[in-house]
């Protein structure tokens, strides 16, 4: 593979990964009530599944997904239950100063492998990626040429950005959260990042093969 194809797929996945989803909204969630540092277990969480349907989609299941409709409905209304149940988590976390983080301590909520578990099950939870990362990475492939020295870095320049856009999202939580100085104000944030999780879901629900 040369530069030029792996500079301009870089460019591209900047820009997707950019975007507001499922799982930049849920590192900004998770740098709000853990701090950015412990967020970073949720991110390779995230990572660590997007890595696996990458490879998924190449070995055909994305395509699978955009074929069979029985398939993509039963991951996306799983998706969509989960997302939903996240969101109505965040509604109801507790509401104390500096983002419920005391809470969120006390009950080992922030433990790095329920954060890291967390991290992946919202990646998993959008079968629409496995079907667009079938539709992308073929754009930047060669058929003639063997699939995996093409394919790993394609990946790991994905996962990279990937990361560092989780971190960005979830260091302005952190940020927020220390500037939260009242039980009204972190209550409010709650009911905003519970709400933009169930949006979330809801936009899944609506979501479709094509």
């Amino acid at each position: 593979m040369n530069w030029q194809t792996l500079a301009f797929f870089a460019a591209t996945a900047f820009f997707i990964s950019a975007t507001p989803g499922p799982n930049m909204l849920m590192a900004m969630s998770l740098g709000l009530r853990f701090g950015a540092r412990r967020a970073a277990w949720g991110g390779l969480g995230m990572c660590l599944a997007l890595a696996l349907m990458a490879a998924l989609s190449a070995l055909g299941l994305g395509a699978l997904l955009a074929t069979s409709v029985t398939a993509f409905e039963i991951l996306r209304w799983a998706g969509v239950a989960y997302l939903t149940w996240l969101g109505i988590q965040a509604w109801r976390a507790p509401a104390e100063a500096g983002g419920g983080r005391g809470a969120a301590a006390a009950t080992g909520e922030g433990t790095a492998l329920r954060l890291t578990l967390r991290g992946m099950l919202v990646s998993f939870s959008n079968p629409k990626a496995l079907v667009f990362m079938a539709a992308l990475f073929p754009q930047f492939i060669d058929a003639a040429a063997p699939l995996a020295p093409q394919l790993v870095p394609l990946i790991a320049v994905m996962v990279v950005i990937e990361f560092g856009w989780i971190m960005a999202y979830a260091t302005g939580g952190d940020r927020l959260a220390a500037r939260l100085t009242s039980v009204s104000a972190t209550r409010t944030l709650n009911r905003l990042t519970g709400g933009l999780m169930i949006g979330a879901g809801g936009l899944l629900a609506l979501a479709r093969r094509v």
